[in-house]
């Protein structure tokens, strides 16, 4: 038997990255999938976001282990939307136990120098967004009576300051406040809530033109190698950026049984980043 066999899963931006590896994982543990994102692009995210086509392949990756998954197009922004596709899951599967609130965006710029949208957006997905997708979901765990586990994706941002970046630190930072008023408010209902907090992830979000850029500003088209060379001073450990499946193993301890006295936690997966 997996470690999450027989429950399901809603993941929120699983097309790819992060979201992707958590769906195949849980999956491959056990458990049934309800995956969202979006499939239009993010118009202050300096890199290409997900797609149709994207869900598609996590939609493949997920029922070639023999697992069920419904996948839909939602941007976390849209409550109403979330939570049709909440109903739809666990009206299809019969139950809701882990909620993954990890769709995100990143975008860069000196805090005085970047637009009102830039900085609007960025709180609407990375904050608003998330709080959205948990009203849109752990009514439903409730309702199941059953306890469950929320693991929202926060960012070793929230600790450690960089510049460009204060939106996005902001918006992550406020993601704990969140979950510690989750976590006590839920806990009699037996479902545990903590956050993750990756640092550089190998994912679409961070490898990019733009990041390349912001890391390599000395060099006028840095690649992806010029970014590894700055990328390698960021870490305590000789390790420039971690892989989902990094970020995903500490998912599977928060949700699993083996983390079943686990709440109200920042859960840090940084490479010893934040030294």
């Amino acid at each position: 038997m997996g470690r999450v066999a027989g429950k399901v899963a809603f993941i929120t931006g699983a097309a790819r990255g992060q979201g992707r590896s958590h769906a195949i994982k849980l999956a491959e543990e056990g458990a049934d999938i309800i995956a969202v994102d979006i499939d239009t692009q993010v118009a202050s995210a300096p890199y290409p976001t997900s797609t149709a086509d994207d869900l598609a392949e996590t939609v493949k990756a997920v029922e070639a282990l023999d697992r069920r998954i419904i996948a839909r197009t939602a941007d976390i922004r849209d409550l109403a939307a979330l939570t049709a596709v909440a109903k739809e899951g666990v009206a299809e599967f019969g139950r809701l136990d882990i909620v993954l609130a990890n769709a995100g965006i990143s975008s860069m710029a000196p805090l005085v120098d970047m637009d009102e949208d830039m900085f609007t957006e960025m709180v609407d997905i990375n904050l608003t967004g998330q709080w959205k997708t948990l009203k849109a979901t752990v009514p439903h765990i409730i309702e199941g009576g059953r306890g469950g586990s929320v693991v929202i994706t926060s960012s070793l941002a929230a600790m450690v300051a960089n510049g460009n970046n204060g939106h996005y630190s902001a918006a992550k930072a406020g993601l704990v406040s969140m979950m510690k008023t989750a976590a006590k408010e839920w806990a009699p209902h037996n479902i545990r809530v903590n956050t993750i907090h990756p640092t550089t992830v190998q994912t679409p979000m961070i490898i990019n033109d733009a990041t390349f850029r912001l890391f390599r500003p000395d060099i006028e088209n840095p690649t992806y190698d010029d970014f590894i060379v700055a990328a390698n001073t960021l870490n305590a450990l000789p390790v420039p950026v971690t892989e989902p499946i990094d970020i995903t193993n500490a998912v599977m301890y928060l949700v699993s049984d083996e983390g079943r006295y686990v709440t109200g936690t920042t859960h840090v997966v940084d490479a010893g980043g934040a030294l």
